[in-house]
């Protein structure tokens, strides 16, 4: 009894609570009016004097002046809101005509742009006369019409004094962009041009050449680079490098496995030694599982972290590879003697009893070589490593090496950067000085393809062979790397402790 007694209490404190809200009260009063009304409405004779459709019509009047006395009031409380701030101005209609010679003129409304002119990333001098300006620009434009760039330098102490000349452009992509192409803009005036330190103002005007409308030459005019008095050394210019060699990495993105990145720097940080330096550029991959990887030689001065993820924005070639690759050439141009462009799930390899070192001097006369791929199995493991694999570094346990012939590989490169003005994914074609091609039996790389994506364990068939054919391709045995893997483990236990130890795939 008591327990009804105190249901039956909530329940009438409820409703009680319910009907005394005043407002609630008149909603239900006045749905209950209008859904009545609304039906006796549609039952009203015709031969009445008012029709249903007065009735409608003087209730909407009604409800119309409700609602805005309604609203005043609320205007009176709230700030009124600013449409002409969030609504554009429609353009102005061209309309066709009829000439007197009876020919219809017909109109054509251009609304918007495509793409933008230039989207500069990055500006860096490369002498004491002489600039690059790196970025992506409308792919359209520059395969069919034919814009210009400018250059001017403005002095600080002097604005006035400018000096002008006329930019070289190169397009390093290979025809490989989207929406957007790379540009690379040499700026090289006739004589010095703040070299002395005085500082001052790269400025570059771009224009369409009418390409996107011939009726228009439209221009732009950018301030590219700003150097401030007492910020240029141009002994750099001339001076020793400050890295044997400095690996320029393309865009990182999607779901990288973190081991494999901890094996991959561990390796080649070993192999380049101490005098060299690793830029890393996130579009996206750089995850925390990843960063925990990177940071602690980050720590110890050997990796640069870039986050470029902004380019997403700009449609260009697989996350704008060569744009990141240009810039990172201008970039370090001046502190590094060999620059090496490669992936990471490719690992450099020299033969024994040699070192990169070694190998390079032999290499000294040329500006640029190229690199000869060994391209791995991504699945086939040895039986014996069976229940082992786990533990064991891909490099390790990926052992099987593709021996299809006839198949054209790509290969990778190095160069001596201070002579390449553009350079590409696979080699440069913007060099001064010669190229070398025939590398094989001194230097190669060994790919892993698609491991660097795969979080799960790779070994996915085991195999007791030297040599088979799988899933159509012939493999043969190759532990050359293999070999490698507890020299690596123990330099990177070394070098930075056990803080990796538990890194996940």
């Amino acid at each position: 009894m008591v327990k009804d007694r105190e249901k039956a209490g909530e329940r009438n404190v409820l409703v009680g609570v319910v009907w005394n809200c005043a407002d609630i009260k008149l909603l239900l009063t006045s749905l209950f009016f209008l859904g009545s009304l609304a039906t006796i409405i549609q039952f009203l004779p015709s031969n009445l004097g008012l029709s249903s459709a007065d009735l409608r019509s003087c209730l909407y009047s009604k409800f119309s002046s409700s609602f805005s006395s309604a609203a005043s009031s609320s205007s009176s409380q709230a700030p009124p809101l600013n449409l002409s701030s969030s609504v554009p101005t429609p353009q102005a209609l061209k309309h066709e005509e009829v000439t007197p010679d009876s020919v219809v003129k017909r109109a054509f409304n251009p609304v918007g742009s495509a793409a933008y002119l230039f989207v500069q990333m990055g500006a860096y001098r490369g002498g004491s006369n002489t600039f690059a300006v790196v970025g992506l620009a409308s792919k359209p434009l520059h395969v069919f019409a034919k814009p210009r760039f400018t250059c001017e330098w403005a002095p600080h102490d002097n604005p006035g004094a400018s000096v002008t000349a006329p930019a070289y452009k190169i397009l390093p992509d290979w025809g490989y962009g989207r929406v957007y192409t790379v540009v690379v803009v040499n700026c090289t005036f006739p004589a010095d041009v703040g070299a002395d330190g005085s500082g001052g103002r790269l400025i570059v005007n771009a224009t369409t050449g009418g390409g996107a409308d011939r009726a228009l030459d439209v221009e732009e005019r950018f301030v590219a680079l700003e150097e401030a008095p007492g910020s240029v050394n141009a002994s750099i210019f001339s001076a020793p490098p400050k890295y044997d060699y400095l690996y320029c990495g393309s865009s990182l993105y999607g779901n990288l496995s973190p081991q494999r990145m901890r094996e991959w720097m561990a390796y080649h940080v070993k192999l380049f030694g101490d005098k060299s330096h690793f830029v890393i550029h996130d579009a996206g991959g750089v995850h925390p599982g990843v960063m925990e990887v990177l940071r602690p030689w980050m720590e110890k001065g050997l990796v640069t972290l870039q986050d470029i993820r902004e380019q997403e924005r700009f449609d260009g070639y697989y996350h704008n590879q060569f744009l990141v690759v240009n810039d990172c050439l201008h970039r370090y141009r001046f502190m590094a003697k060999w620059m090496f462009f490669f992936d990471v799930d490719e690992f450099i390899y020299v033969q024994p009893k040699t070192t990169l070192q070694s190998v390079l001097a032999l290499f000294s006369s040329y500006t640029q070589f190229t690199i000869e791929q060994m391209p791995m199995s991504n699945k086939l493991c040895l039986s014996s490593d069976a229940g082992k694999t786990p533990r064991m570094w891909g490099f390790e346990k990926l052992v099987y090496r593709d021996v299809k012939r006839g198949v054209r590989r790509d290969r990778k490169y190095a160069i001596q950067p201070r002579n390449v003005f553009a350079t590409g994914v696979h080699m440069s074609q913007n060099i001064a000085g010669r190229s070398l091609h025939k590398t094989e039996g001194r230097i190669k790389y060994f790919h892993y393809h698609g491991t660097i994506a795969d979080r799960r364990y790779p070994c996915k068939v085991f195999v007791n062979d030297t040599t088979l054919t799988f899933e159509g391709t012939p493999y043969v045995f190759d532990p050359t790397l293999r070999q490698l893997a507890g020299l690596v483990k123990r330099f990177e236990l070394k070098t930075i402790g056990s803080r990796l130890q538990r890194t996940r795939q």
